[in-house]
This record gives C-alpha cells, sequence and structure tokens, in this order.
C-alpha cells in the first residue's frame, strides 16, 4: 500500500519540506542536464558566476545582497569557484579593506560555453512557472509576507507563554 504524500497533504503546513523538495528536485535535474553535455558544474556556482559575468567585479557582501543569500554562503562559493580557477580575488579599487571577485579567463570561458546552455535553462523555468499558474508571483508575494513578518516571528507568536 502507498502511503501519501506527507507535504502534500499537510500543505501550507509543511511549505518549508515542500520547497526544498521541488528545489532539490529542480538541482538535481539541473545536475543531469550538466553531466549530459560533459560540463563538471556546480548548481551553487551558478549565481555568483551569472552576477559576475554580467556585472564585473564584485565584493561577497554586493553578491549577497544582489543573490539575496548571506555572506558566508557567498563566501562558500567564492571558495569553491576559486579553487576550480573561475574567480579570482583582488583588492577593491576604493576601499583596501575589501576585496572584489571578478571572473579568471578560464571562468569567462566557461560562462561563455555555458550562456547557450543557461538560456535553454531560463526557457524551461518559464515554461514551467507558465504551466503552474505563475509560481514566480506567489513566491514574491512569499517573500513579502516574511519580509513583513518572519517565520520566527510567526511561530513565536503562536506558542503559548511567547505572545
Amino acid at each position: 500500500m502507498t502511503r501519501p504524500d506527507y507535504t502534500t497533504q499537510a500543505g501550507g503546513a509543511a511549505l518549508g519540506g515542500r520547497l526544498r523538495r521541488l528545489s532539490s528536485a529542480i538541482d538535481a535535474d539541473a545536475a543531469r542536464v550538466y553531466a549530459a553535455v560533459g560540463v563538471d558544474f556546480e548548481q551553487r556556482w551558478f549565481g555568483v558566476l551569472n552576477q559576475l559575468a554580467l556585472n564585473g567585479a564584485m565584493t561577497v557582501s554586493e553578491l549577497g545582497v544582489a543573490l539575496h543569500i548571506t555572506h558566508v554562503s557567498v563566501s562558500q562559493t567564492r571558495d569553491s569557484l576559486a579553487r576550480a580557477g573561475f574567480v579570482q580575488s583582488a583588492p577593491h579599487e576604493s576601499d583596501a579593506r575589501k576585496r572584489s571577485l571578478t571572473l579568471t579567463r578560464k571562468g569567462t570561458a566557461l560562462v561563455a560555453k555555458l550562456r547557450p546552455l543557461w538560456d535553454a535553462f531560463d526557457d524551461a523555468a518559464r515554461q514551467l512557472d507558465a504551466e503552474a499558474g505563475d509560481v514566480a508571483a506567489a513566491l514574491d508575494r512569499l517573500d513579502a509576507a516574511l519580509d513583513k513578518r518572519s517565520m520566527y516571528d510567526r511561530i513565536m507568536a503562536s506558542l503559548p507563554g511567547q505572545a
């Protein structure tokens, strides 16, 4: 007997689990695509590489703001990309306390090679979003709701004696 899928049955109560599952499925398919075309690429590299390709030199803080991810996450990705030879770090042009990241020649070549593939990813994502009824708009609303009141605040307000 097949058991029902908890995250589907629970609806909004399992929102985090459902988002993690969907993200994992999308990332797994992306990894399969990279492998199928013979490219050794980590999906977590995309945001940083793409931002550097689009904007030129950026600091870890600027990348974090642009990608809406933590400084630690950007730093870990930077380290991984540097080990792979795709990015390099140099003193910031106007603030010696900061370091700017740029693509290396190897990184620039990788981005050029992957750009058509990334365009195909974008097309597939737009198709999926349209088929699913504009999920991106729902995620925008979710972002706005969390900006208005965090999950932490919502949970703490629901706990007896914590309101």
